[in-house]
């Protein structure tokens, strides 16, 4: 096929007899014309602000001034776009595509403008020459769209910036769609990431009755930004062993013909599907529940395809040169400028695009119509197919409460039965999922298996318990995989909950990252819909670690949560059972937000009844009156505040203490669940107002706050208030190790001795009249020291303490 090799000076390149004839000569040139036009429109977003088609020759004017985005992997990402959309509309599929590498995004906005669905999002980009030439001005421009396959592109779902979830994004938009097709990607530089090479296991996971299928494209174009691809450069003997070894049937495309390619590419395409679509025929009709080996296609083509093949003098099509802009300096460059115009004229624009700049029909002969272009897919505007979540009355799962901290629950375990009757009401739609690192019944979850079991598709033994191949409960122990397949679920329209212990949250910063920047730039497109929250619950928190140490004690994923955009993260510490089945329900009805639940799965108080818990947590944070001493009579000379479980317990019993030792001393109590209260009202939705932070906090009384996790967090949170210079904080400062629950909260200064000391230590005039109860809480500190040590467990009136019967009566 003439014209397809700029880089070796526009020179005709004849057509290499094809590999075999799938293809008949009408639908290869009509694929062949897409590809072309595709690249083209790949070649042109990079370089050009104006002439997009070539009408007058190339002047410095009609060059970007800054050349951004990446040639390199655009060629291949556009000729696995040309047959998707083939077989698509061939087979009359309902498909997705998620693009892995990262910045893929001149293809798949070339195809978006190409099928129309861009023009039909952002009518200013036409399908003309006019739109064409916004289309190239906007890419990596100011005020325009970024180079990575961003929120702003239709019919995406994956944020190709930060590589390695790819493949883990697709299996969650295939869980529990049956009907859909997910393509995926897979760039050979993102298959060396450790997310991605563990995504492979997902096969294990996949229901072929229930859940659609995903067809893995392996890209091998050799290189990443300077170095070459390990995949690439390992025997294909070697590759298919581990592809066969995770479950796969590779395919192999392979050529820098491009007829050749191309009939190759559609004969593996239609391999693969044809596999599927026996797969899923065999599990669904026949009743089949051996695990199926599911096809994979490995594409090697050359680095920068069409692109220039040298560069002064350096080769560049098919090497690392061609990863960015493998033409530098052509405004100011002419010998590069001429090279760029005989590239782009290479693609012979003029066959592709009639006079006013649309493509011509031919270029459009293999495109789906309607919702079955990727473009137009729904299931890459999850909200166009979510349904409200049917969450039971939370009267059926409430804990009575006869008085503050007269019983004891594990809040998880309350939590998990609400959920278990959310996996019920779901069981025929299919559209809610818990997933955890190994963790739901260590997590006092486990009454979800009521209701379904864990998914699983690889042996079973007898000794195994709760595994189902229809299961909704997703266990792996790789937080990554957790993370990627509840996003994707979570972005084609569903429900669904992550639950971790909070030390190892932190495998995922860089991940929940992306998904915020994600749902940031989402919620200022009118166009997508609001879908689900993605909601934490981290348990097995840094107070009640004691058992495994050092090395599983760390608060700190609130801190880097609460660092990110304000219009879209929430951060809530429920202090007992019914607080957060409040929060709980609250997170599961919202839209567009990220959700952190810290909860203890410990056996603790109870505070609140449900309707006060309700009230508090609207709220978000408030004094409860029946556990200080202020009358209302007077300014409190204290404020005691605490957020967390553990926190809220050693409050209170230092406020018990303060009681029984100092009965004139006016403490007020007060409790924050939602963090993001403790914010200046400008800064957060949630935020105070200054008159409302004074009111509960005082501008000039002595705060001692207990809190969960780094006790600089609530620093930042409140140094803009007028009464910041009075706030003392504790919470957790790294001290920890194996030893008794209460002797955690001592290392760190937590415990309600301190607490107590921090009162007379601040409140004024207090340390000369109350020296003998601050010395008291010092030898008990000591001596809880010593007892430990002799009899490995916490001191008598520590671990029977109760609040029962201390209430103000």
């Amino acid at each position: 096929m003439p014209g397809d090799d700029a880089g070796r000076a526009g020179a005709a390149v004849s057509a290499a007899p094809a590999v075999a004839d799938h293809l008949g000569a009408a639908e290869l040139a009509a694929l062949h014309a897409h590809w072309r036009a595709a690249n083209y429109l790949s070649a042109g977003q990079i370089y050009l602000m104006a002439n997009p088609l070539l009408e007058e020759p190339l002047r410095p004017e009609h060059i970007k001034p800054r050349l951004l985005g990446h040639w390199g992997t655009s060629p291949g990402l556009n000729l696995v776009h040309t047959h998707l959309n083939r077989v698509i509309a061939a087979r009359d599929l309902d498909a997705l595509c998620v693009w892995g590498p990262g910045h893929g995004g001149p293809a798949v906005l070339a195809n978006s403008w190409l099928d129309g669905t861009y023009s039909e999002t952002y009518p200013d980009v036409s399908r003309d020459r006019a739109g064409m030439e916004l289309l190239f001005r906007q890419f990596s421009f100011p005020g325009g769209v970024p180079s990575h396959v961003a929120p702003e592109t239709p019919g995406s779902i994956h944020e190709g910036g930060e590589l390695g979830y790819s493949l883990t994004h697709a299996y969650g938009a295939a869980f529990d769609h049956p009907r859909l097709l997910v393509a995926c990607v897979i760039g050979d530089g993102e298959a060396e990431t450790g997310p991605l090479a563990a995504s492979w296991h997902a096969t294990k996971f996949l229901d072929p009755v229930h859940d659609g299928a995903v067809l893995p494209i392996l890209h091998l174009n050799g290189y990443k930004i300077a170095n070459p691809t390990v995949l690439a450069r390992i025997p294909e003997a070697e590759l298919d062993a581990l592809l066969r070894g995770y479950g796969h049937d590779p395919v192999h495309v392979t050529g820098d013909d491009p007829a050749a390619v191309h009939q190759a590419m559609a004969a593996a395409m239609d391999r693969s599907l044809d596999r599927i679509a026996a797969i899923q025929r065999r599990a669904r009709e026949e009743g089949a529940t051996d695990r199926p080996r599911w096809p994979v296609i490995v594409l090697r083509t050359p680095k920068g395809w069409t692109g220039p093949h040298e560069v002064d003098g350096q080769p560049v099509e098919g090497t690392w040169r061609s990863h960015q802009v493998p033409l530098a300096g052509v405004r100011d460059h002419a010998d590069h400028r001429h090279q760029l115009e005989r590239w782009l004229r290479s693609y012979r624009p003029e066959e592709l695009f009639d006079e006013a700049g649309r493509p011509r029909p031919e270029v459009l002969a293999c495109v789906p119509e309607g919702r079955r272009r990727l473009g137009a897919s729904p299931y890459a505007n999850g909200g166009l197919l979510l349904r409200a979540l049917p969450l039971p009355p939370l009267e059926r799962h409430a804990v009575d409460v006869a008085s503050p901290g007269a019983s004891l629950h594990e809040p998880t375990r309350v939590l998990g039965g609400l959920l278990a009757d959310v996996m019920a009401a779901t069981a025929a739609r299919r559209d809610f999922r818990l997933v955890g690192p190994d963790e739901t019944a260590s997590n006092r979850l486990d009454a979800v298996y009521r209701a379904t079991g864990k998914a699983w598709q690889a042996a079973t033994l007898g000794t195994d318990e709760h595994l189902a191949r229809d299961g909704r409960v997703m266990e792996v122990l790789s937080e990554h995989l957790c993370q990627g397949w509840l996003e994707g679920y979570l972005l084609t329209g569903r429900h669904g909950l992550f639950s971790s212990y909070e030390a190892f949250a932190h495998i995922v910063d860089s991940m929940v990252n992306q998904h915020i920047k994600w749902l940031r730039t989402a919620r200022r497109l009118p166009w997508r819909r609001p879908i689900a929250s993605l909601n934490y619950l981290l348990t097995s928190h840094v107070w009640r670690q004691d058992h495994n140490g050092f090395s599983h004690q760390d608060p700190g994923f609130v801190d880097h949560v609460l660092d990110k955009s304000p219009e879209v993260v929430r951060v809530y510490l429920p202090p007992d059972a019914n607080t957060l089945l409040s929060v709980a329900d609250h997170v599961l009805r919202s839209r567009d937000y990220v959700n952190v639940i810290v909860a203890g799965k410990q056996p603790s108080f109870d505070w609140l009844t449900l309707d006060e818990a309700r009230a508090h947590c609207a709220r978000g944070a408030g004094v409860w009156h029946w556990a200080g001493t202020e009358d209302g009579s007077r300014d409190p000379d204290v404020v005691l505040a605490c957020a967390g479980d553990v926190p809220t317990q050693e409050t209170l019993a230092a406020a018990d203490l303060l009681r029984r030792h100092l009965p004139d001393l006016a403490v007020r109590v007060v409790n924050v669940v939602d963090m993001a209260r403790l914010l200046p009202a400008g800064v957060h939705p949630h935020g105070m107002p200054d008159s409302e932070y004074d009111a509960l906090f005082t501008r000039d009384k002595p705060v001692i706050f207990a809190y969960h996790g780094y006790p600089w967090l609530i620093h930042r949170l409140a140094y803009r208030r007028a009464g910041h210079a009075n706030l003392h904080v504790r919470g957790y400062k790294e001290e920890g190790t194996t030893t008794t629950p209460f002797d955690m909260v001592v290392r760190n200064d937590l415990d309600r001795f301190r607490l107590v000391m921090d009162v007379v230590d601040r409140v004024p005039g207090l340390g000369v009249r109350a020296v003998a109860l601050r010395q008291a809480m010092a030898d008990i500190r000591t001596r809880h020291h010593d007892w430990i040590r002799e009899h490995g467990t916490d001191l008598p009136e520590v671990a029977e303490w109760t609040w029962a019967g201390c209430a103000p009566g």
